[in-house]
């Protein structure tokens, strides 16, 4: 069990982003991390990331919020909105600037090599004709590496992989990597569990905890639901909303997914014989795995 420094309880959570109802692939993370949570005696919270309007929805996080307590999903603390947070995240990025680990870069997109693999053109200082536009974090150079529990040691070397990264976009929007680092520690979340879509995301997440003194939670990434040509489910393709289904066949459907055949039954039972057998032992090492929408209850 993880547990953040100076207590006892485990914390984990489900932070989904506003852009559509829950779908099969949100749906395998929110029982996951909630299951995960239940058989640790510990606490499992709701995170609304609702940082960047453009994508968002109207509507969408109430839905995903009455989809997940339609589900037998409920949060055990208050929901937490990420735009209820700038100042927080203003903060931290003002600390990274003063201790020399962030700086204001004046390149755009178009300026990036195809790589998409920040050369430092602005590390030293923006040059002559740019303004600063997105704040960019320095990275080691050294290898970064953290543990996951499915899939073991990670190893990345930011600055080959990605170079220094933006923690404040040009439009003023602060960064997914940022607002993750500095609301899991404000909840003190134990444990991060997530799809793999996000592994590669971690490193960076973990580069931005030692960069501001934050403890690092464990990470456990399952696998990512895809569809059969590879590609993954979204909520922006409306790719098999939960409300669609009765949710014991949702909830059972996601539980064989992740490697657990549960009796069929009704929702109660079916959460009850989750809890009582769930174990990361028995999830997928494999990165992605396709499902068919169209048989999801048949599985």
């Amino acid at each position: 069990m993880s547990t953040y420094p100076g207590s006892k309880t485990y914390i984990g959570r489900f932070a989904p982003s506003p852009t559509g109802r829950l779908h099969f692939g949100s749906l395998l993370a929110a029982v996951a991390s909630y299951l995960q949570a239940r058989k640790s005696h510990g606490k499992w919270l709701v995170r609304i990331e609702d940082i960047d309007p453009p994508r968002e929805i109207v509507g969408s996080a109430e839905a995903i919020l009455s989809d997940l307590a339609t589900l037998g999903m409920t949060a055990d603390e208050p929901v937490l909105f990420q735009s209820h947070r700038f100042k927080a995240y203003q903060q931290s990025c003002e600390q990274l600037i003063q201790s020399g680990l962030a700086y204001w870069c004046g390149c755009s997109r178009r300026d990036l090599p195809a790589t998409g693999i920040y050369p430092g053109t602005c590390r030293n200082g923006l040059p002559p004709g740019k303004l600063p536009r997105a704040l960019r974090v320095r990275v080691g150079d050294v290898p970064l590496s953290f543990m996951d529990r499915i899939h073991g040691e990670q190893v990345d070397d930011l600055q080959s992989s990605i170079g220094d990264f933006v923690i404040k976009r040009a439009d003023g929007v602060y960064a997914y990597q940022l607002a993750v680092v500095v609301d899991d520690a404000f909840q003190h979340v134990t444990e991060v569990v997530r799809g793999t879509d996000l592994l590669d995301s971690t490193a960076r997440q973990v580069w931005l905890q030692q960069c501001l003194g934050l403890p690092t939670p464990g990470y456990v990434h399952i696998s990512t639901a895809v569809l059969p040509d590879g590609s993954k489910l979204s909520k922006s393709m409306d790719s098999d909303p939960i409300c669609r289904q009765a949710p014991a066949e949702a909830l059972r459907a996601a539980l064989i997914f992740l490697g657990h055949e549960p009796p069929a039954g009704g929702l109660a039972s079916i959460w009850h014989w989750a809890i009582e057998n769930w174990s990361i032992a028995r999830l997928s090492k494999d990165h992605g795995i396709a499902v068919d929408l169209g048989n999801l209850a048949g599985k």
